[in-house]
C-alpha cells in the first residue's frame, strides 16, 4: 500500500527501527476509520501499530510520545481511552490529476452535477474541492454525523444545495444515492471498497475502480474504470451521447429514404401513372444506396457541441425532439422530387424506360444528398464538414459510381431495365436535386430566426 510504504520511509528517516514481522492485520474499516497491525520486533515483543483518522485515533490514546518519552494525556481524553500512545501526525499530499479541473468544467457545460462523497475530514474535502474548482470559497461540507441526524426531507433539501459530503459511512452513501434518485436525478456512483457495494448496486450506474477496487465492488458495478480516472467517466458520457446520436442518424436516414420510395410510388399510382420504379431498382436502392451510407453514419464522429447539451430525459423516445417530423418532411421531399421528375419525363413524351431511369437516378441522388443533412440535428453541412467522415464520403462516392454503372454499363443497364441518359435528362434530374438543399436551407434559416 503506497500510504504504508510512505509511513515506513518516514519512520526510518526519524531513526525509528521498523524491522518487525507481521503477526496479524486488521484492515481499514469505514466504521472504525482505522487500520491496525500486530507486529513482533527482533526481541520478541509484540506491539500494535494503528493508522487512521486523527479524531478516531485520539479517542483511543492514553499517552503521547515526545522526545522519546511517553506523557499522559489530559483527563478529558483519558475518559475514553484504550491504551494507545499517540506517536504523531503525518501529512500527505495527494494532488488531483491535472485534467480534473477541465473535466469538471466540461461536466458543468453538459448539465452534469458532480458531488464529492468522501471518508476524509471535512476540511480536507473542502480544500480539495476548492482546488479543483468544484465549489467556491463560501461552500460548506456536510459530515456523515450531520447527515445521519437529518430527516429524509431535510436531506433532500441539503443534497440539492451541497456538493461536498465528508466523513461519510457506506450507509450514508446509500442514503444519498436513494435521495438523489427520489429527486429524479440519474445517479452514477463511484466506489472501490467492499462496503461501497450496496450504493453501487442502488445507483443507476455503479462505477468501480479497476486498479484499486475490490472484487466485490467490481461485481456490484455496471462499469469498471481500468485507469481509475474520473476523466474517463466523462469521456464515456461523451462517447455515449455520440453513439445515441448515430443511432438517431441511422434511423432518420433509412426511414426518410423509405418514406421517399413509398411516396413516389403512391403519388404516381394516385394520378394514374405507371410505376416510377422497377422492382430491381427498388432492391438496388435498399441494398446499396441505403445500406452503405447508413453504415457509415453509424460510426460518424460526434458533434462538437455534444457536451454543451443538457442531459436528455430517460423517458425520452428515440423519435422525440422532432425526429419523426424530420423523417416525414425530408421523405416527402425525396418522394415528390422523384415523382415530379418521372411525371415531367412522361409529359415530354419520353419512353417509360427513360422516365423510370430518370426517377431512379433522382431517388438515389436525393438520398445521397440527404445523408449529409442527417449527420447532425443542430449543425449544418458546412459546420460539420464533408471530410470529417471519410467512410461516409467513400460510401456516397461508391454509391454514385454504382448508379452510373447501372445506367451506362450494358450488363447492369440491361439487368435493371435502364437506358442511357443524355444531357437534357440529367439537367432535369439536377434541377430536382437543387430544390432539396434549397428547401432544407430555408427551413434551417426559419428555425434559426424562430429561436
Amino acid at each position: 500500500d503506497p500510504t504504508e510504504a510512505a509511513l515506513i520511509v518516514a519512520a526510518e528517516k526519524a531513526k525509528f527501527d521498523a524491522t518487525v514481522s507481521l503477526v496479524k492485520e486488521f484492515p481499514f474499516d469505514s466504521q472504525r476509520m482505522l487500520m491496525s497491525v500486530v507486529v513482533k520486533d527482533q526481541s520478541g515483543k509484540h506491539q500494535v501499530f494503528t493508522k487512521g483518522a486523527p479524531d478516531a485515533l485520539f479517542a483511543l490514546c492514553t499517552e503521547y510520545r515526545e522526545k522519546g518519552r511517553s506523557t499522559k494525556l489530559t483527563p478529558a481524553i483519558l475518559a475514553t481511552l484504550r491504551g494507545l500512545t499517540f506517536a504523531g501526525l503525518v501529512g500527505m499530499h495527494d494532488p488531483p490529476r491535472p485534467e480534473v479541473r477541465a473535466t469538471l468544467k466540461k461536466c458543468r457545460m453538459a448539465g452534469i452535477r458532480v458531488i464529492m462523497v468522501t471518508g476524509d475530514h471535512a476540511l480536507t474535502a473542502l480544500a480539495i474541492a476548492r482546488e479543483i474548482e468544484l465549489v467556491g470559497k463560501e461552500a460548506r461540507a456536510v459530515t456523515g454525523t450531520e447527515l445521519k441526524a437529518m430527516s429524509d426531507d431535510e436531506l433532500a433539501d441539503v443534497v440539492s444545495r451541497v456538493n461536498v459530503f465528508a466523513r461519510v459511512s457506506p450507509e450514508c452513501k446509500l442514503r444519498l444515492v436513494r435521495t438523489l434518485r427520489r429527486l429524479g436525478d440519474v445517479v452514477a456512483m463511484t466506489g472501490d471498497g467492499i462496503n461501497d457495494a450496496p450504493a453501487l448496486k442502488e445507483a443507476d450506474i455503479g462505477v468501480s475502480m479497476g486498479q484499486c477496487g475490490t472484487e466485490v465492488a467490481r461485481e456490484a458495478s455496471a462499469l469498471v474504470l481500468q485507469d481509475d480516472n474520473f476523466a474517463t467517466i466523462v469521456k464515456a458520457i461523451e462517447e455515449g451521447r455520440g453513439i445515441y446520436d448515430n443511432i438517431r442518424k441511422f434511423i432518420r436516414y433509412l426511414l426518410s429514404c423509405n418514406v421517399g420510395e413509398l411516396l413516389a410510388v403512391f403519388v404516381a399510382m394516385a394520378v394514374g401513372l405507371p410505376l416510377p420504379l422497377r422492382p430491381m431498382q427498388i432492391l438496388w436502392v435498399n441494398l446499396v444506396t441505403d445500406g452503405l451510407p447508413a453504415m457509415a453514419l453509424g460510426v460518424d464522429s460526434a458533434d462538437k457541441n455534444v457536451m454543451l447539451r443538457q442531459p436528455r430525459s430517460p423517458q425520452e423516445g428515440v423519435f422525440s425532439r422532432g425526429l419523426a417530423r424530420r423523417i416525414l418532411t425530408h421523405g416527402t421531399l425525396i418522394g415528390l422530387s422523384t415523382a415530379l421528375v418521372f411525371a415531367a419525363s412522361l409529359t415530354t413524351r419520353q419512353c417509360l424506360a427513360t422516365a423510370q431511369t430518370m426517377a431512379f437516378a433522382t431517388l438515389v441522388l436525393c438520398q445521397l444528398l440527404h445523408v449529409f443533412d442527417c449527420r447532425s440535428e443542430t449543425m449544418g453541412v458546412e459546420e460539420k464538414g464533408l471530410s470529417t467522415n471519410p467512410l461516409l464520403l467513400g460510401a456516397v462516392i461508391s454509391s454514385a459510381g454504382l448508379l452510373l454503372a447501372s445506367i451506362y454499363w450494358p450488363f447492369l443497364r440491361d439487368l435493371f431495365g435502364n437506358v442511357s441518359l443524355g444531357g437534357a435528362a440529367w439537367g432535369v434530374v439536377t434541377l430536382a436535386l437543387g430544390c432539396l438543399p434549397l428547401i432544407i436551407g430555408v427551413r434551417r434559416l426559419l428555425a434559426h430566426w424562430a429561436a
